[in-house]
C-alpha cells in the first residue's frame, strides 16, 4: 500500500501578486511561500518594494492582481484570529499611558494572550513598565513595539526594521527571543538594512529589487549566486599608473584601492590572481574568499540594474 505525503504547511503564500502606485510598480508578479519555523530576512535597496510587500501581507493594502494567503485564509482573517503579530516602522504609540498599561491593553485585546508581565520581561521592559511611553528613547520605543507584536501566541511575526535604535546588547537579546519564537514553530519574517543580522539570523534570505524577487535561498546560496569572489592584498608601492594596471586585470567586477591595500571582486579569482603575478608584483597578505552577504547583495542588485540599462539602450 502506498501513501501520499501530505503537502507542506504554508504560513504565507504570494501568488503572482502585483501592486502599483501610479506609474510605479512596487510589487511585480511576486510569487513565494513561507513555512512554519522559518526565520526569513527580506532585503532590498530603498524602493525595492519591501514595505509594500509587508503591507499586502498584513492586509493594510490590497493587491491589484494575484493572491495573498496567510495560513490558508485572507490576511485580515488571520489577523482577526490572532495568528499574526507585527512590528512596523510607521505608526505612533499612545503617549499618555505607561508602558505596562499599553502592553496590558495589547494582551487584553489579543485572542490568545500572554501574561502582560511575561511580555514585558521578554521585551526587556520590566524596569521601564511604570514610565510614560512618551518619555522613552527611540530604542526603548522599539522594544515596546516588539512587546505589542508578541502580546499573544502568534503563528507569524512580521518585523519591519525591528532593531533600529537598539544598542548591541538589546539587539542580541531581541534576536535570541526571535530564535525562541522560530524554535517553537512560528514563522518570523523581518525586513532589515543590517545585512549582518540577516547573515547571522535568517534561515532564508529574499532579495527584492523594483518589486521583483531576484534571489531566494540561504545566506550562503545568496553569496554564491553573486558569482564573484573577493581578492585582497597589500602592495609596498602603489602609484596611479599601477592602480590603472590593477583595474585592467581580467574578470573584475569591482576595484577598491585604499592606501597600500587593494580589494577586488572577480568572477574568476584564479585567473585574476594569475594575471596579478604576471604584472611582476609581489602581493602581501593575499586573501581570496567568498563575498560577504552585503557584497553579494550589492553585486546582485547592480547586475540587475545593468541588465535594465542594457535593455533600454
Amino acid at each position: 500500500m502506498t501513501t501520499t505525503a501530505a503537502p507542506p504547511v504554508t504560513a504565507v503564500s504570494f501568488e503572482q501578486v502585483t501592486k502599483s502606485f501610479g506609474d510605479v510598480r512596487a510589487v511585480d508578479s511576486l510569487t513565494l511561500d513561507l513555512h512554519p519555523g522559518e526565520t526569513v530576512a527580506l532585503l532590498g535597496p530603498n524602493g525595492a518594494g519591501k514595505s509594500s510587500t509587508l503591507d499586502l501581507l498584513l492586509g493594510l493594502r490590497h493587491a491589484d492582481s494575484g493572491t495573498v494567503r496567510v495560513f490558508g485564509t485572507s490576511p485580515r482573517e488571520a489577523i482577526t484570529a490572532g495568528r499574526v503579530g507585527a512590528m512596523l516602522q510607521s505608526g505612533g504609540l499612545m503617549g499618555e499611558v505607561t508602558v505596562r498599561e499599553l502592553v496590558r491593553l495589547a494582551c487584553d485585546l489579543h485572542p490568545r494572550p500572554y501574561r502582560a508581565d511575561d511580555v514585558l520581561a521578554a521585551a526587556g521592559l520590566t524596569q521601564l513598565a511604570g514610565r510614560k511611553v512618551d518619555k522613552l528613547s527611540g530604542g526603548q520605543e522599539q522594544r515596546v513595539r516588539f512587546a505589542l507584536a508578541t502580546a499573544g501566541a502568534n503563528d507569524l511575526i512580521v518585523l519591519d526594521e525591528p532593531t533600529t535604535g537598539m544598542d548591541v546588547t538589546v539587539r542580541q537579546a531581541f534576536w535570541a527571543t526571535m530564535r525562541e519564537q522560530a524554535d517553537q514553530g512560528r514563522t518570523v519574517l523581518f525586513a532589515t538594512h543590517y545585512l549582518e543580522e540577516a547573515d547571522a539570523i535568517a534561515d532564508r534570505v529574499l532579495v527584492l529589487h523594483r518589486g521583483r524577487l531576484l534571489a531566494d535561498g540561504t545566506a550562503a546560496e545568496i553569496k554564491a549566486k553573486a558569482g564573484a569572489r573577493r581578492v585582497a592584498f597589500d602592495l609596498a608601492e602603489l602609484d596611479a599608473g599601477l592602480a590603472e594596471q590593477l583595474r585592467a586585470l581580467p574578470f573584475l567586477t569591482a576595484v577598491d584601492v585604499s592606501g597600500h591595500t587593494v580589494r577586488l571582486q572577480s568572477t574568476d579569482a584564479d585567473a585574476t590572481v594569475h594575471a596579478l603575478y604576471g604584472l611582476g608584483l609581489y602581493p602581501r597578505n593575499l586573501e581570496v574568499a567568498g563575498l560577504g552577504l552585503e557584497q553579494a547583495f550589492v553585486a546582485i542588485t547592480e547586475a540587475e540594474e545593468a541588465k535594465k540599462e542594457a535593455g533600454t539602450c
